[in-house]
């Protein structure tokens, strides 16, 4: 995919439905009894990952591609069945993680797996606490990575233990699948982060009849709940929205209107940050659908300034840091980001994939143990961009191409199909419409 550099970017555009949101959607529709209807399900790569890995589990799931719906016939809490072969997440790091969870809890003997990105992934994050209840799990390959065996605690008529677990990492797919295991404890599961990290688990399983407790960092889930089938309406994928908003910032004269955006207090951080680098952004239409709060975004060209990304905001934003990086270029003055070690862990180690790409493109950026820091102001100019196949990476350097002098090269850009597929139509479909 070759970009160069844009005119202003006018008009309207609606994101994909949210990825978090959707994966769970699936996986709780799944436990609970009866039939669950999403609507706006984003129809990536990693999402349609969880959808197969739960038909492969014995459950019925009907999608519907063009209306972007997905009805659930839901089996109950133990209502899963031994698959036939390995599961395969794909690239999907929330479907291997909180699908752990609930497989620790069953009476068969499952194997997981994913691609060759998903197999050098951390998962002793999720097998140290699994361990802790009683689940029996391990990594084939004795390397805390994929695949994964896991035998069932049910398999001994046992139950897992209720635990409350201190998480080392603000991770929400780490608390998730530690919660997610302890529906089928003998007691209450807490799970306590040493920052707040996004809270859908939270949020969705109180929807779907589950008791969930939630105080400051802390999470607690009681066991045994009886789910049952809802409808779920899947709002704008914020992560997703990030680019647009960069984009509307960065080119001179652009006026971008986001509609339908999940705005959870837990995922905004985006917002926050331009907000504190001069960012002409507001929302409007605010709303509550099921339980997560939604606006419509309007974002506008803005004079940028460096700012300070650290602290517990970065949980917040941590699949932003590299469109937030490409923001700080353009910015006036220094953009430092720390306590971001978890980018590490991504598709990619996305420090140093940043740090790559954009000294390629002329900027005055450096990596730091957790993080960079950038300078802002140096003109930027066409490269060819090494994604290193991962979908953010690649959706950051479209958006850093149009303010880049001559044309840039995106390698392996098809790398978006995982969360947005339709991104470079919707982004040249804003240029078009100037």
């Amino acid at each position: 995919m070759i970009y160069h550099k844009a005119g202003p970017l006018k008009g309207e555009i609606t994101v994909p439905g949210d990825k978090s949101i959707s994966h769970r959607a699936v996986m709780f529709g799944a436990l609970a009894e009866g039939r669950s209807e999403v609507s706006n399900f984003l129809q990536g790569a990693d999402c349609l990952s969880t959808i197969q890995c739960f038909r492969q589990l014995g459950i019925e799931i009907t999608n519907q591609p063009k209306s972007r719906t997905v009805t659930i016939h839901g089996k109950g809490l133990h209502g899963l069945t031994r698959p036939k072969e390995t599961l395969d997440v794909g690239n999907s790091g929330t479907t291997m993680r909180l699908i752990s969870g609930i497989l620790s809890g069953q009476n068969f003997t499952t194997t997981i797996t994913g691609d060759a990105s998903i197999r050098k992934r951390p998962m002793g994050r999720i097998m140290s606490p699994l361990r802790m209840m009683g689940a029996d799990i391990e990594s084939i390959g004795n390397n805390d990575c994929a695949p994964l065996l896991i035998n069932g605690k049910i398999i001994n008529h046992q139950s897992l233990n209720g635990i409350h677990y201190y998480s080392p990492v603000a991770s929400a797919q780490v608390k998730s699948c530690v919660l997610l295991a302890g529906l089928y404890a003998d007691g209450e599961t807490t799970v306590t982060e040493p920052s707040l990290s996004r809270d859908h688990t939270e949020r969705m399983l109180r929807q779907f009849g589950a008791t969930v407790h939630s105080n400051g960092n802390t999470a607690t889930v009681l066991p045994n709940p009886c789910l049952t089938g809802r409808k779920i309406v899947v709002p704008g994928d914020i992560s997703s929205a990030a680019y647009f908003i960069a984009a509307g910032l960065l080119v001179p004269n652009s006026e971008i209107l986001i509609k339908n955006v999940g705005i959870n207090p837990t995922r905004d951080g985006i917002i926050h940050v331009c907000k504190q680098m001069g960012a002409n952004i507001r929302l409007e239409n605010v709303v509550d659908h099921g339980g997560e709060p939604v606006a419509d975004i309007v974002v506008k060209h803005s004079e940028l300034h460096g700012t300070k990304v650290n602290g517990n905001i970065i949980p917040t934003l941590i699949d932003e840091i590299p469109v937030i990086a490409v923001l700080a270029c353009f910015a006036k003055g220094e953009t430092i980001i720390k306590d971001a070690s978890e980018l590490k862990v991504k598709e990619s180690n996305r420090i140093d994939t940043m740090v790559e790409n954009l000294s390629k493109m002329g900027a005055d950026i450096v990596a730091t143990e957790d993080g960079m820091i950038i300078r802002g102001g140096k003109p930027l100019h066409g490269a060819i961009i090494d994604s290193k196949f991962d979908h953010r990476i690649a959706m950051s350097f479209a958006v850093a191409s149009l303010m880049a002098e001559g044309n840039t090269k995106i390698l392996d850009s098809e790398c978006v199909n995982i969360s947005y597929p339709d991104f470079y139509t919707d982004l040249r479909n804003l240029y078009k419409g100037a």
